[in-house]
C-alpha cells in the first residue's frame, strides 16, 4: 500500500482537537479538587460547631428579650404573668342604643306678628315660663284698650238699668206703674248683664292675645339654634316655629337586648332592685355616664327576637345629647367573690379552655379551664385554680408544657433598661435621674434635640469651604 501523506490542515485540526481535550481534563480536575475542599472546610465547621454549641452567632449576639425568645428550644422565654384572684364579675349584656330627650316642644308663636327680641342664647338651659322671645304688643294691646272700653260703657248702662228697676219695682207698690213696664225693665236688665259678660270674654281673649306675645318655654330643658331672626314676621303655622327646647336632664336611652334576659329584667324590675346600665361612646374607650333601667317595652319584636329597654340618666353635664348613638352595657348580676383571671390568659384549643400557670420553678403547666361571665379585662373561670397563681398573660405563642420561663413586667416602660439612656449618650448623673422620671417619648425628644444642638454647633464651628 502506498503512503499518501497527510494534508497540512488536516494535522492542524488533530492537533486542536487534542489540545482542547487536554484543557477540559484539566478544568474538571480543578473543579474536583474544589469540591473536595469545600466539602471539608463544611466537615470542619459542622464538627466545631457541635463541639461548641454555646459559641453565640450574630443572630443571638446582643442578649433581650426577643434574642431568648427565639433563641432555641431549650432557652427560658421571656413571660408577663398576673396572678389569679377573687373579686366580683358583674353580668352584663352589650348593646348599641340612642339617646331620646325625655320631651321636646318646638316653640311656636301662638300670634301673628314682628318678632322684636330673643332672650335666649343658643344651647343654653331654660326653666319652664321662661321668656324667649317678644312679639310686637302693640296691635294686641289697643285691641285689648276697645275691649275695656266698651266694657265700661255696658256696665254703666247696665247699672242705669239696675236703678231704673228698683225705681220701678217701688212705684209699683204704690200702683204707680203698669206691671208690663216693670216687667220691660228687668228684661232690660237681664240684656246688659249679658253685653257685659261678652264684653268681659272679650277683654279677657284681648288680654290672652297681648300675653301671647311673650313667647315662654312651655318645658323646662335645653334650648337648640334658633329658626328665625329678629324682624321677621312670625306666624302660628311657622313648621320650624322659633326655637327647639329638649329636656336633657333627665334624658332617655333607648336599646334592645335578647329576649332571653326578659325574664331576669322583669324580675328585678318588680322587686324595685336597680339595674345599673352604663353609657360609653362608639368605640368603648370612654364611659360618659351611669344611668338605671326605667321601664321595657310591652311586646317582643319577633323579627329580631329582642325587646326595647329604657333607660333614665340624670345628665346634669350634659355629655349626653338626644339622637346620640352609644354603646351600652346592662348589669343583670353580681357574681360576689369568684375566680377570675385577666382575658388574655385564657386560650382556646383541641382541649377546650386552657391557660399556662407558672410554677414555683419557674416552668408552666397547662391547666383546662372554663370561662364565664367577663367584666372589663377580666373572666370568672372554673378549673383547677387558686387565687394567688400565676397566669401567663403575654409570650404564649412559644410555649409548651413544662417550658421554662422568664418573667418580665407586662408594660414595656417597667422592664430593665426601659428607663435608662441611650448608650452613645453620655448624661452627668443628675441629667440621668431627670431622664429616667420621663417617658419614652420625652426621652426621645430630649435626645433628639440634644443631637440638633450639637449638629448646629458642629456647623457652626467648621470652617468655610472656598468658593468656587
Amino acid at each position: 500500500m502506498k503512503y499518501r501523506p497527510m494534508p497540512v490542515d488536516a494535522i492542524s485540526l488533530r492537533r486542536s482537537h487534542a489540545s482542547q481535550a487536554g484543557q477540559t481534563g484539566r478544568a474538571l480536575a480543578w473543579l474536583l479538587a474544589a469540591l473536595l475542599l469545600a466539602g471539608g472546610s463544611g466537615l470542619w465547621w459542622w464538627k466545631t460547631r457541635t463541639a461548641n454549641p454555646a459559641t453565640p452567632t450574630s443572630a443571638t449576639q446582643g442578649g433581650g428579650a426577643g434574642a431568648r425568645r427565639f433563641g432555641g428550644a431549650n432557652a427560658a422565654q421571656p413571660v408577663s404573668v398576673q396572678a389569679v384572684r377573687l373579686q366580683d364579675i358583674r353580668v352584663s349584656v352589650n348593646a348599641i342604643g340612642s339617646i331620646a330627650a325625655s320631651n321636646t316642644a318646638i316653640v311656636r308663636a301662638q300670634v301673628s306678628g314682628v318678632l322684636q327680641s330673643l332672650s335666649f342664647k343658643e344651647g343654653q338651659q331654660v326653666r319652664a315660663g321662661q321668656l324667649l322671645a317678644q312679639i310686637d304688643p302693640r296691635p294686641f294691646q289697643a285691641s285689648l284698650s276697645q275691649a275695656e272700653g266698651a266694657l265700661a260703657r255696658d256696665r254703666a248702662q247696665l247699672d242705669a238699668a239696675r236703678v231704673d228697676l228698683a225705681r220701678y219695682r217701688g212705684l209699683l207698690a204704690q200702683d204707680a206703674v203698669p206691671k208690663q213696664q216693670l216687667d220691660t225693665q228687668e228684661a232690660l236688665v237681664r240684656q246688659l248683664e249679658g253685653t257685659v259678660k261678652a264684653d268681659q270674654g272679650t277683654v279677657d281673649n284681648a288680654r290672652l292675645q297681648l300675653s301671647y306675645t311673650h313667647v315662654t318655654a312651655p318645658i323646662a330643658g335645653r334650648v337648640g339654634l334658633k329658626q328665625v331672626d329678629l324682624g321677621n314676621v312670625v306666624q302660628p303655622g311657622d313648621v320650624n316655629g322659633i326655637v327647639v327646647v329638649t329636656q336633657t336632664r333627665p334624658i332617655a336611652l333607648v336599646f334592645a337586648v335578647p329576649a332571653t334576659h326578659v325574664p331576669r329584667i322583669t324580675a328585678r324590675l318588680r322587686a324595685n332592685e336597680a339595674l345599673p346600665v352604663e353609657a360609653w361612646d362608639r368605640s368603648g374607650s370612654r364611659q360618659l355616664a351611669v344611668g338605671r333601667v326605667a321601664t321595657t317595652d310591652n311586646a317582643i319584636d319577633p323579627s329580631t327576637d329582642t325587646i326595647k329597654v329604657k333607660a333614665m340618666f340624670a345628665n346634669t353635664d350634659d355629655a349626653l345629647f338626644p339622637n346620640q348613638a352609644v354603646s351600652v352595657r346592662l348589669q343583670l348580676d353580681t357574681l360576689s367573690k369568684v375566680l377570675a383571671v385577666p382575658s388574655a390568659a385564657v386560650l382556646r384549643g383541641a382541649q377546650g379552655f386552657y391557660l399556662y400557670v407558672v410554677n414555683a420553678d419557674n416552668t408552666v403547666s397547662t391547666r383546662v379551664v372554663k370561662p364565664g361571665a367577663s367584666d372589663g379585662d377580666w373572666i370568672a373561670v372554673e378549673g383547677d385554680l387558686k387565687a394567688g397563681e400565676k397566669v401567663v398573660i403575654d409570650g404564649v405563642d412559644r410555649l409548651r408544657d413544662g417550658a421554662k420561663v422568664e418573667v418580665i413586667a407586662a408594660d414595656p416602660k417597667q422592664r430593665a433598661g426601659a428607663s435608662a439612656p441611650a448608650r452613645t449618650e453620655r448624661v452627668p448623673p443628675e441629667v440621668a435621674e431627670k431622664l429616667k422620671a420621663m417617658s419614652p417619648e420625652e426621652r426621645r425628644a430630649w435626645f433628639q434635640k440634644r443631637r440638633e444642638e450639637k449638629d448646629k454647633a458642629g456647623s457652626s464651628t467648621k470652617p468655610a469651604s472656598a468658593p468656587n
